[in-house]
């Protein structure tokens, strides 16, 4: 459908003419309505009752000229000629209907009766004799006699054989008529200004509950708030899907379209949410009314953290937001390997400030031979360190990890040593490191914190062997060991014996990672009194189901 560039322009200068306040302009347009609606229905009715009131008076003039016809009195009066006698009964008979006049003529027309005796012997005036006098019927007539323009009934008078001998018209003016209707009118118009009253009343009531609804904003705000939701959710990267609660789609953002795989440009809105995700799991959240919270499920094959939170007013229905978790673990990890790098910063600026501190003491007493042998110390520990691990571990980013360890054990007063005999060379490239630096760095965190809580001297020791078919990390501490209360959850999110918050993931993502390769994990007594953690890796990945 084509539309009118002259008529949008039109309504477009009419919209500028009103007011901006939606209130305000939808009053006056809802007044505006109801003003054009009741005057065009008042002036019909008003249009109707004139018509209705005109075939009254008419009806009422033919049946007060039909009584006159079969008066005995009238019909001597005309035969005899006595108009006499036939103006005192057609006065007496005008005076009780409330008539204008009651003429009484014979057979040419010639008056024997007139509210004006002197009228009397003169021919009726009007011209619309001829039906009643010619023809012999009777009939409501609209003339303009000597008194003005009337509505009138005529009848014809009948003799002895049946014959046409005279007529009798009963006429009311229509000057009287038009003062009934405007008086009725009037009152129309009273109670049109009532509802007008009401109407008016109304309006603003409505417009002010239709402001209240939606918050106080003006259209204008309305639109921009819409197009600001729309570019924010279009450039979240989580999915984002709504339901109303009848679990029919409201909104669904690029993201979420990505990820349920309805990349297309179908409009998804009003559909039905198991036509365009199968999880049944998703539905009954987003309709069973519950707040849910970083909920991991499966989604069109892959691992998905989904929250969901139900609306908290009407209308009912709930938002889900869902990004996949190998997203959110590389985030993670990402974060995880900026806090190390800044940890391992940390102790090592510590460490060298207390060793520059000790070098600068032995300086300033003379002992320079005690300062080149500290020195040769520090410089040939940490050459023995790096020559040994680009030997036993090649990657750069294992490797640094490691070195990071051991500065972070010096720190902590922890003994970390290195097997000798350890070897990570064989590292298959479809294994992400990612994942392996994961692995070392959660152990060996549990580790520092199991052997400063025991009584025995803090010692770990780290053996790596990649022999065989498999990767194996081994980590053992001297530290009191696993607890039998956690044993069996130890590997839960949030289980911990530190008894502090936010505490119990590192080893649940030491978990997720090796589960993510493919591997295993297990825990006993070491030789050095404490727990012993063996992680098991296989060299060709993980298995596809």
């Amino acid at each position: 459908m084509d539309f009118d560039p002259d008529q949008t322009s039109l309504l477009e200068r009419i919209d500028r003419l009103l007011p901006r306040s939606l209130q305000l302009k939808l009053s006056l347009l809802v007044t505006g309505l109801l003003v054009l609606l009741i005057s065009l229905v008042g002036a019909l009715f008003s249009d109707f009752l004139r018509h209705s009131l005109l075939e009254e008076i008419g009806a009422k003039a033919l049946d007060v000229a039909h009584a006159v016809s079969y008066d005995p009195e009238v019909l001597e009066g005309l035969l005899t000629q006595d108009s006499a006698r036939t103006q005192a009964v057609a006065e007496k008979i005008r005076q009780a209907t409330g008539a204008q006049y009651v003429v009484i003529g014979d057979s040419r027309g010639i008056r024997y009766s007139h509210p004006d005796p002197s009228r009397i012997g003169h021919p009726f005036v009007g011209g619309d004799l001829g039906p009643a006098l010619q023809e012999g019927r009777a009939y409501v007539s609209r003339a303009v006699g000597t008194l003005g323009e009337s509505l009138r009934g005529i009848v014809p008078l009948r003799g002895e054989n049946q014959d046409v001998i005279g007529f009798v018209a009963v006429g009311y003016l229509l000057r009287d008529i038009d003062v009934t209707v405007r008086a009725q009118q009037r009152q129309i118009y009273g109670y049109i200004a009532i509802v007008l009253m009401f109407g008016v009343f109304g309006a603003a009531i409505i417009a002010r509950g239709l402001k209240s609804a939606i918050f106080g904003l003006e259209p204008h705000e309305i639109a921009a708030l819409y197009q600001e939701r729309s570019a924010i959710i279009g450039t979240i990267r989580e999915g984002v899907v709504a339901v109303d609660g009848a679990g029919q789609l409201t909104l669904v953002n690029q993201a979420a379209r990505r990820y349920l795989g309805q990349e297309g440009n179908d409009n998804l809105r009003g559909r039905q949410l198991a036509e365009v995700c199968t999880n049944s799991e998703l539905e009954q959240m987003l309709t069973g009314g519950q707040s849910v919270l970083d909920r991991e499920m499966r989604l069109k094959g892959r691992t998905m953290i989904v929250n969901v939170v139900p609306f908290s007013g009407p209308p009912r229905g709930a938002v889900a937001s869902f990004r996949p978790k190998d997203e959110l673990d590389r985030l993670g990890r990402e974060l995880s390997q900026m806090q190390e790098y800044s940890e391992l910063l940390r102790s090592q600026s510590h460490e060298y400030s207390n060793k520059l501190h000790t070098i600068a003491g032995l300086l300033q007493i003379g002992a320079q031979q005690e300062a080149l042998d500290l020195i040769m110390t520090e410089a040939s520990g940490y050459e023995e360190l790096i020559r040994t691990l680009t030997k036993a571990v090649p990657d750069p980013v294992v490797a640094g990890l490691i070195i990071g360890k051991f500065n972070r054990a010096r720190e902590l007063k922890v003994l970390l040593s290195l097997d000798p005999d350890s070897s990570l060379a064989d590292v298959p490239a479809p294994i992400d490191r990612q994942h392996l630096v994961t692995i070392l760095g959660n152990l060996l965190d549990n580790a520092f914190e199991a052997v400063r809580a025991g009584d025995r001297s803090p010692e770990v020791r780290l053996i790596l062997t990649d022999l065989g078919d498999d990767l194996i990390l081994e980590v053992e501490d001297s530290g009191p060991g696993v607890s039998p209360e956690v044993a069996e959850t130890l590997f839960d999110k949030g289980v911990t014996t530190k008894g502090q918050a936010g505490r119990g993931y590192g080893l649940y993502l030491l978990r997720q990672a090796v589960t993510a390769l493919g591997g295993n994990i297990t825990y006993g007594q070491g030789e050095l009194g404490g727990a012993l953690f063996t992680v098991s890796i296989p060299k060709t990945g993980r298995e596809e189901a």
